[in-house]
């Protein structure tokens, strides 16, 4: 198909490339912030997809290279997008990747294997299927920039290399230094300064109803107050069903699946992050991944918080003799250990370990392994 080279098709194609550009751009940037969040939702995906009889889990090692490819592509794409640089080579990058992404969230949408593509990162959360209609909406100026990649063509193949070379080493070195740190923005509930947990006691329970209505499927959450009121009405409660209710409880720790389970599965979050003393809170989601510097960095930390009567305990999804094993090999024995989902666990911390104080339910600080002298420099109250 040729476009004729007009005034109006340029401008629609400047108009594409930077509305998409600014896309790409904003995704791999909330990305690559926290390339093992991207890291931990592909290995998810890895897990949950099978084609026929063929696992992807062998896969599972690449994901932080996988990771890391899929940033610096969509990076790379955008900078080259809003550049205008190898107009041609980007357009059909582009429209591969849009292809990808389409039938990746279609599927995703329909299967729901995986509940959140995290395609925004933390920053954004999407429904599958708004995730997928969000790349419909973005396939038509893709399907334009690949139309029109040949007008206006000028040979600058030196200033599109360099911009190319700096987009990719500008990713490349963000990334890697999120990944050996806490991401450098913290988009998740874990963020310091958060109230994980409201101390205020006199913050009410509040219930929620839906009802729907009989003759026009219009459905309305109320407030269970407003509608004990209404119900007095012999004609509304005539012409309305119930279908569903909620409970609000300001009281509850602020991250969905959040727990610490003992050995008789006895939940201790809400008493532990709630509590008025100082609580260091040590995250540890694999062994495999723990080298001499978080070793030592677990022996600083309890040495700092038996010098300052900060009460510590160890959060992990390790089995109960592996952690044990763990603990009496590190000369660690009389630590206190509680059990969570892994998934919940990384939310907190991406370090392994990962060390959060908190206290009345408030998060005071986080250190990553790599930089647990920085608590030397924190003053307890």
């Amino acid at each position: 198909m040729q476009i004729k080279d007009t005034k109006l098709n340029w401008s629609l194609n400047v108009v594409a490339r930077v509305f998409v550009g600014l896309v790409f751009l904003f995704s791999s940037f909330v990305k690559g912030v926290d390339p093992m969040g991207t890291a931990f939702k592909i290995n998810d995906y890895l897990t949950a997809w099978q084609f026929g009889g063929l696992s992807l889990e062998w896969l599972q090692p690449a994901a932080p290279f996988l990771s890391m490819l899929l940033i610096t592509l969509e990076f790379l794409v955008g900078v080259l997008l809003l550049a205008g640089s190898f107009r041609r080579g980007t357009a059909w990058l582009l429209a591969l990747m849009m292809i990808f992404f389409t039938i990746t969230t279609l599927y995703d949408a329909i299967t729901n294997k995986v509940s959140d593509c995290g395609c925004f990162g933390d920053a954004i959360k999407l429904t599958n299927w708004q995730t997928f209609w969000k790349n419909v909406i973005l396939d038509i100026p893709t399907l334009w920039i690949f139309l029109t990649r040949c007008l206006r063509l000028k040979r600058r193949t030196e200033r599109d290399t360099l911009v190319a070379i700096f987009a990719i080493m500008m990713m490349v070195i963000f990334g890697l230094f999120n990944i050996n740190n806490e991401p450098c923005i913290d988009f998740r509930a874990w963020k310091v300064g958060n109230q994980m947990v409201e101390m205020d006691e006199d913050l009410q329970v509040k219930s929620y109803l839906t009802y729907r209505n009989k003759s026009t499927g219009e459905t309305q959450e109320f407030p269970s107050e407003e509608l004990m009121k209404k119900m007095e009405d012999p004609a509304w409660e005539e012409a309305w069903e119930w279908e569903s209710s909620r409970v609000e409880d300001p009281h509850e720790i602020k991250a969905d699946g959040f727990a610490m389970m003992d050995m008789e599965m006895n939940d201790h979050a809400q008493e532990l992050i709630a509590s008025q003393d100082y609580l260091m809170m040590v995250t540890l989601y694999d062994l495999n991944k723990i080298d001499e510097r978080g070793i030592t960095a677990l022996h600083r930390i309890s040495e700092y918080c038996n010098e300052n009567n900060v009460q510590m305990v160890v959060l992990t999804c390790l089995l109960p003799e592996e952690i044990q094993h763990f603990l009496h090999q590190n000369q660690l024995d009389d630590l206190e250990y509680y059990f969570a989902d892994g998934t919940a666990i990384k939310t907190v911390m991406r370090s392994n370990p990962g060390f959060t104080l908190l206290k009345d339910g408030k998060v005071l600080g986080k250190w990553h392994f790599r930089k647990v002298r920085g608590i030397a420099d924190f003053e307890l109250n």
